[in-house]
């Protein structure tokens, strides 16, 4: 049975993920686990989904607090006095989309085995079911915003900077733009009314979605622009021109702050050569696609920072949970300093492109055998996600999409970038034959 994928337990509510389901998730939990705190996102299905894990909790002895609608960062924060978290999220995915995210006290979310353990006993239906007596307790904690933003105000400085925050009807509402208040900004919201519907834009904080905070930032002359997801995991940002900032460049701009001299910070296999060539002293290490496993190597190998393009961002010295509200402040406290604009301006910039061909799954597995014969002789080969081939001036990757029949290719290059994907994308048309 595999029910996690890169970012816990998702799909579409009252089809994939359902109560049976989010009982038998809770059951198993509370095996393992004597305390556990939880939250929601604003999603409609939330409070059934949470209601339900709570019942499978408390029914296996576990003792429950539940901290309200708040953000995943907030919630991962909250963990560290618990046993573990839980988070009902579907994060950055569209409203009828439902979730489950599990928490270490640490900040991190579940690894790989700890998955493996909660499909193990789900699958085997091997749950603990006590006596009346013993059932778990449920009680509420009211404080855990707060919590959360007390520790990021003790780790940033202040600001007066005009900030257009777009936190798209989610969870972020509940503390970003409060947080950066207390900070001294002034700050001006766009859809930070809850709305599990996500009737302004759809919640993922991507160049697409984000026209209208663009739009805003350039007629108020603001600073800087923030976009959070649905359940602010994930930040972006809009400099003061009103530009998108791509995931790889405030990838680059993060490390570039976080990371002195010889360091060390982990990255997705399809981040851009841009993170390379900003910092040549560090040592990057590349990971799946995914912010469990880059918080896996990054706690692995002692990393300063972590994230991904899609807009997590790690910062270990606070948690390792991607936290899309501390990554706001933070930003603040960069940009008052030096303008993003000016900040993205410094950096390389290299052309990529992207594309898909269709494959069933059941052909996936031969196919990227085949992939992987032809493209070793061009480079260095990684296989962690895919394949992976570094080449003098570029490189290329070959992944199978984990939810549809795609393999998905993308290449960058200094120069030529159109001749590298033509060629990656030959070889894989050739390997179907």
């Amino acid at each position: 049975m595999k029910l996690f994928g890169s970012s816990g337990i998702r799909g579409v509510a009252n089809r994939d993920i359902t109560v049976d389901l989010a009982l038998k998730v809770g059951l198993a939990l509370g095996k393992l686990k004597k305390t556990a705190v939880i939250g929601r996102d604003p999603r409609v299905t939330g409070e059934m989904i949470e209601h339900a894990v709570i019942s499978g909790l408390v029914s296996s002895g576990c003792d429950v607090v539940r901290v309200g609608l708040v953000t995943t960062p907030t919630l991962a924060y909250a963990t560290r006095d618990y046993d573990c978290g839980v988070m009902i999220t579907a994060s950055h995915n569209p409203a009828e989309y439902a979730g489950i995210k599990l928490w270490n006290p640490d900040g991190m979310a579940f690894d790989s085995k700890q998955q493996e353990e909660i499909e193990s006993i789900i699958e085997d239906e091997d749950f603990l079911a006590v006596k009346w007596d013993k059932v778990g307790d449920i009680t509420s904690y009211h404080n855990a915003v707060r919590d959360h933003t007390d520790m990021i105000l003790k780790n940033t400085g202040r600001s007066s900077m005009r900030v257009i925050l777009d936190c798209g009807c989610g969870a972020g509402g509940t503390i970003t733009p409060f947080l950066l208040r207390e900070m001294g900004c002034e700050v001006i919201t766009l859809n930070s009314q809850l709305d599990g519907h996500f009737p302004a834009r759809n919640p993922e904080p991507n160049e697409k979605n984000l026209g209208m905070l663009m739009k805003v930032v350039r007629e108020l002359d603001a600073s800087l622009g923030i976009a959070h997801d649905g359940d602010a995991d994930r930040m972006m940002a809009i400099d003061e021109k009103g530009n998108f900032v791509t995931g790889d460049e405030l990838l680059a701009i993060f490390a570039s702050y976080e990371c002195k001299g010889k360091s060390k910070i982990a990255v997705p296999v399809d981040t851009s050569m841009i993170v390379d060539d900003a910092l040549p002293d560090a040592e990057i290490i590349r990971t799946r696609v995914g912010d469990v496993y880059v918080a896996e190597e990054m706690k692995r190998h002692g990393t300063n920072f972590g994230g991904e393009p899609s807009g997590s961002w790690i910062f270990p010295r606070i948690s390792y949970c991607p936290d899309g509200i501390y990554a706001a402040a933070r930003l603040v406290d960069i940009v008052k300093e030096t303008p993003l604009s000016e900040l993205t301006g410094n950096l390389p910039r290299y052309p990529t492109l992207r594309g898909t061909l269709k494959c069933d799954d059941s052909l996936k597995e031969e196919l990227m055998g085949a992939v992987k014969q032809k493209l070793e002789p061009m480079g260095t080969v990684s296989d962690i996600d895919g394949i992976r081939v570094e080449m003098d001036d570029g490189w290329v990757l070959v992944r199978p999409s984990g939810t549809e029949p795609k393999i998905r290719i993308t290449t960058q290059a200094r120069e030529n970038v159109e001749g590298l994907y033509e060629m990656a994308e030959n070889i894989v048309k050739e390997c179907f034959k």
